[in-house]
């Protein structure tokens, strides 16, 4: 297992050996998708509400869009909610795959850049067949602030309600090196890592 740091290191490596970013967002995506359908599948919630997405302005959210697209690739209804103060990412890989869906009228798109707009779009979320949590990843530090702490509460509600979660690469908030999680954070019924396990999912209470 390696911690955040570490996989931050095996990022950069990997671009410098000529795997682009956007190369490895498009591989993680798609095991995220994979693994969201077959969750679904198996728990019979494919066709009974849509996939909604939460998506972060960072690298762990444009992984959340490749799962979108390749989702709804595969015949599912997908919704995605950018939990952002900008709609298109800054981060050049991420996006270029929000173009990609940007357009794509198979997948619903919500903007929430501030606290009220999630709590908006949360109304009826516990009737979604599966919750992504792409907001954040290796990054994250100290306290989360809004619109993302109300995301995670959001989630942390649904869960509760029997939605089931899938974390992209980390639960949101979970440190990857100790596996302490703030509060709030995400508790996932299913995490999909990438490269491979962090200390911080072996570790955590």
């Amino acid at each position: 297992p390696i911690g955040a740091e570490a996989m931050r290191g095996a990022d950069r490596r990997a671009q410098a050996l000529g795997v682009s970013e956007e190369r490895l967002m498009e591989h993680a995506g798609t095991a995220v998708a994979a693994a969201v359908k077959a969750l679904a599948v198996d728990t019979e919630r494919w066709a009974k509400g849509p996939i909604v997405i939460l998506a972060g302005p960072g690298n762990n959210g444009g992984d959340g869009y490749v799962a979108a697209r390749r989702l709804a690739l595969n015949g599912g209804r997908v919704v995605v909610a950018v939990v952002a103060s900008e709609a298109r990412p800054r981060n050049a890989a991420s996006a270029r795959n929000w173009d990609r869906i940007a357009n794509d009228r198979g997948i619903a798109k919500v903007h929430t850049p501030v606290a009220r707009d999630v709590a908006v779009f949360a109304q009826g979320i516990d009737k979604a067949a599966v919750i992504v949590d792409s907001l954040l990843g290796t990054g994250v530090r100290g306290p989360l602030r809004d619109p993302i702490r109300t995301a995670v509460e959001v989630i942390d509600r649904a869960r509760r309600a029997g939605v089931p979660v899938v974390a992209v690469d980390t639960p949101t908030a979970v440190d990857l090196s100790s596996g302490e999680p703030s509060q709030p954070a995400v508790a996932a019924d299913l995490t999909v890592t990438f490269h491979r396990p962090k200390t911080g999912l072996l570790t955590r209470r």
